[in-house]
């Protein structure tokens, strides 16, 4: 299997007041073709600055990150900002949409910037209202995104995310502002989308939603202290108590 994301001695280090503040250390780290990587650990370990900084959202302070092919360490902002645009995807806690805009134009404004697909305007459309209908919003795609319940707008961010057909998909928290129902939801789109070959890396703090991934990675202190392989999930309800049950017992191990 290829291996589309790889960290060599990650660091990550901010100064504030003076002190210096190493949040990542020397993390190595891969992720192979259409796995679905879930990253957890305690509050201020380092789970979103590791998604940001291998995703080139956060510059690192030293070490390489591989993804694709190219060490986006070295890209400049406009390189990094097209790989981002053209070949990522990203999902929030918060659901940042632009208020002025529909649903679906909030969805398609990633293709319409982007320039990937060539397309006409009507068809990049139309494959943002299938993404709609695949997950299940459609109706709501002349809507503003405060007519809409917080799980229908998490469902189009992820629709938006789709929209490039990126090669990977990076979540934080993405089911951290729901209820119980409307994440199952989320994590069940999330994993369809997995299913058909999109590599997922998500940082969470819900042991529910990591144990639907099929690898697990326990951060402390800026450090990956073990890591977990659960394997494909086959979605049935048997196999997800198996799942959470071993996850829990691993958790308890790392001092979750």
């Amino acid at each position: 299997m290829k291996t589309i994301l790889q960290t060599k001695g990650l660091c990550k280090t901010y100064v504030v007041n003076k002190r210096q503040n190493n949040v990542l250390r020397n993390i190595d780290l891969t992720v192979k073709e259409g796995e679905m990587v879930a990253v957890m650990g305690p509050s201020g370990s380092g789970k979103s600055t590791l998604l940001y900084c291998v995703s080139g959202m956060d510059r690192v302070t030293s070490g390489e990150v591989d993804f694709d092919g190219r060490d986006i360490t070295k890209l400049s902002d406009k390189e990094l900002s097209k790989i981002r645009l053209d070949k990522m995807g990203f999902i929030f806690q918060q659901m940042y949409m632009m208020k002025n805009l529909t649903i679906l134009d909030n969805i398609i404004l990633p293709a319409v910037r982007s320039g990937k697909i060539t397309e006409s305007r009507a068809q990049t459309a139309q494959r943002g209202r299938t993404l709609m209908r695949r997950l299940g919003i459609d109706d709501t795609a002349d809507n503003d995104i405060n007519e809409v319940s917080g799980g229908q707008l998490q469902r189009a961010c992820i629709c938006r995310s789709m929209i490039n057909e990126p090669e990977m998909i990076f979540a934080d928290e993405p089911t951290g502002a729901l209820n119980r129902s409307s994440s199952d939801e989320v994590m069940n789109e999330l994993l369809s989308l997995n299913r058909d070959g999109t590599t997922v890396m998500c940082v969470t703090h819900d042991p529910k939603v990591a144990s639907k991934c099929s690898r697990v990675i326990y951060i402390v202190d800026g450090g990956i202290m073990g890591e977990l392989e659960l394997g494909t999930f086959d979605g049935t309800p048997a196999t997800l108590r198996e799942r959470e049950k071993s996850l829990s017992g691993w958790l308890m191990e790392q001092g979750w």
